[in-house]
C-alpha cells in the first residue's frame, strides 16, 4: 500500500533482488504526488548514532549506483552537504559527529570559517546574533530529482513484472483472526499473503483499519522554492542557529525548508508563523535572499515517531509489514528503505542494517534517539 518512494522501491527490489514478481502497488491517486514529490530532495548520511550512519550510508551508496541500475536519469547530484555551526559547543558537537562518521568509513571534512566564505560567498559570516565559526562537509551528500525517483522506480518495477495500480484507494484490511489476508479497495478486494504498509504520513490511518495503534504522530512540514536565478549555491547548506536548509535546483530556484509545525494534522499545507520563521532564518543567513520572490510553497505530512527514527518491521498481525515513521529522513532513505523492506518480506527477517528499526524497540526501551531529546515527536 502506497505508490511513493518506499512503496515503489520495495516492489522494485522484491522483483529484481528476490525474484518475487507477484506484487501489486496500490496508490489512491497518481504515483509520485505524495511525500516523494513534497520534499527538499536532500540525500546524506551525516548522522551520529552508529546504527543510523550505517543505514543511511547504505542508502547513499545505493543512490550512487541508482541511475546506472535503473537506466534512468534521476539527476543524482553529489554537490556536498555543509552544516554550519555558530558556537564552540556546536563546534564540539559537529566534531564528534564528523569523527564518528570517519570511524565508520564515511566521508566528513572539517571546514574553517574562511573555507565557508569560499564555498558559499552569500553567507553572512558576521551577523550579530549568530556569527558563523565554521562547519563540516559531507562531500558525497547532495540532491536528487524527486519526481525522477518515483518514475525511475516505477518503470523499473513495472518492467520487472510488478503491477502498479493507480487511483485505487485502500478502504479496509481483510483479516482472519490475527492474520492479514488482503485489502479492500475502491476497485475491489485483493487477496495477499503479505501486505506492506508504506503510506508515509497516513500510516496511522491505515494501521487503524487493522486495529493497530502506532507510536506515531502526523505533522506537516513546509517547503518553499524561489524564482529562478543564476547559479549562486554549489552545496546543500544547513543553518546551525535555526532549522533551515537550502539548495539550488537545476531550474535555478532556491529550494528550502525548516521545522515541522508543532500541531498534529493530515493537511498538506503550512501556516504563516512557520513560513515567517523559515524566512527569518533564510534572510539572517543569506541576506541576499530577501530580494527574491517565492514561487511556490507546499506541505508534506510527516509520520513522526517517538524517537525520531523510522520503523521497518513485522507487526503483531501475521502477514502485515510496516515501513514508516520516517520523520525527516524519508526521501534520503528511499533506496535503503525499499531494499531492507523487501529483504524483510522475502526472507522473513530484518536486513542487517535495519535490525535496530523494529517496532518492538519502543516496548523494550531500546529507542534509537539521534537527537537525545526523548519521546517528543514534534521535537524530532
Amino acid at each position: 500500500m502506497g505508490g511513493g518512494g518506499h512503496g515503489l522501491a520495495t516492489a522494485y527490489y522484491l522483483a529484481t533482488e528476490y525474484g518475487i514478481r507477484d506484487v501489486a502497488v496500490v496508490e489512491r491517486g497518481p504515483i509520485g504526488l505524495g511525500n516523494v514529490g513534497r520534499n527538499t530532495t536532500i540525500i546524506r548520511s551525516n548522522y551520529f548514532l552508529p546504527d543510523n550512519i550505517r543505514f543511511y550510508e547504505f542508502s547513499l551508496k545505493l543512490w550512487e549506483g541508482l541511475e546506472r541500475r535503473l537506466n534512468f536519469n534521476a539527476m543524482v547530484s553529489q554537490r556536498g552537504t555543509l552544516n554550519l555551526f555558530h558556537t564552540e559547543a556546536q563546534r564540539d558537537l559537529m566534531t564528534r559527529r564528523a569523527n564518528q562518521m570517519r570511524l565508520l568509513g564515511v566521508d566528513a571534512e572539517a571546514v574553517s570559517r574562511d573555507e565557508v566564505r569560499s564555498l558559499v560567498p552569500l553567507v553572512d559570516l558576521d551577523n550579530g546574533r549568530y556569527p558563523v565559526l565554521g562547519g563540516f562537509l559531507q562531500p558525497r551528500g547532495g540532491t536528487v530529482r524527486h519526481d525522477a525517483v518515483a518514475w525511475g522506480y516505477a518503470r523499473g518495477a513495472s518492467e520487472a513484472g510488478v503491477d502498479i495500480i493507480e487511483h485505487c484507494e485502500v478502504t479496509g484490511l481483510r483479516r482472519e483472526g490475527a492474520r492479514i489476508t488482503g485489502v479492500e479497495t475502491t476497485r475491489g478486494p485483493i487477496a495477499a499473503e503479505i501486505v506492506c504498509l508504506a503510506v508515509a504520513g497516513h500510516s496511522s490511518v491505515l494501521a487503524a483499519m487493522a486495529g493497530l495503534t502506532l507510536p506515531i504522530e502526523s505533522h506537516v512540514l513546509q517547503a518553499f522554492v524561489t524564482e529562478g536565478i543564476k547559479p549562486v549555491l554549489d552545496v546543500v547548506l544547513t543553518y546551525g542557529a535555526g532549522h533551515f536548509y537550502v539548495s539550488q535546483s537545476d531550474k535555478g530556484g532556491l529550494v528550502f525548508g525548516g521545522a515541522i509545525d508543532g500541531y498534529n494534522t493530515y493537511g498538506q499545507r503550512g501556516t504563516l508563523p512557520m513560513a515567517e520563521e523559515v524566512a527569518a532564518s533564510a534572510v539572517t543567513l543569506l541576506p541576499g535572499v530577501a530580494r527574491l520572490k517565492i514561487l511556490r510553497q507546499w506541505g508534506g505530512v510527516m509520520d513522526m515517531t517517538m524517537d525520531g527514527s523510522p520503523i521497518i518491521s513485522r507487526t503483531p498481525l501475521a502477514g502485515l509489514i510496516f515501513n514508516g515513521g520516517w520523520c525527516y529522513g524519508g526521501f534520503k532513505a528511499i533506496p535503503a528503505g525499499g531494499m531492507t523492506t523487501a529483504h524483510l518480506i522475502a526472507r522473513g527477517e530484518a536486513h542487517p542494517v535495519a535490525t535496530h528499526l523494529d517496532l518492538a524497540r519502543f516496548a523494550a526501551g531500546r529507542t534509537c534517539d539521534e537527537r537525545g531529546i526523548g519521546p517528543y515527536p514534534y521535537l524530532h
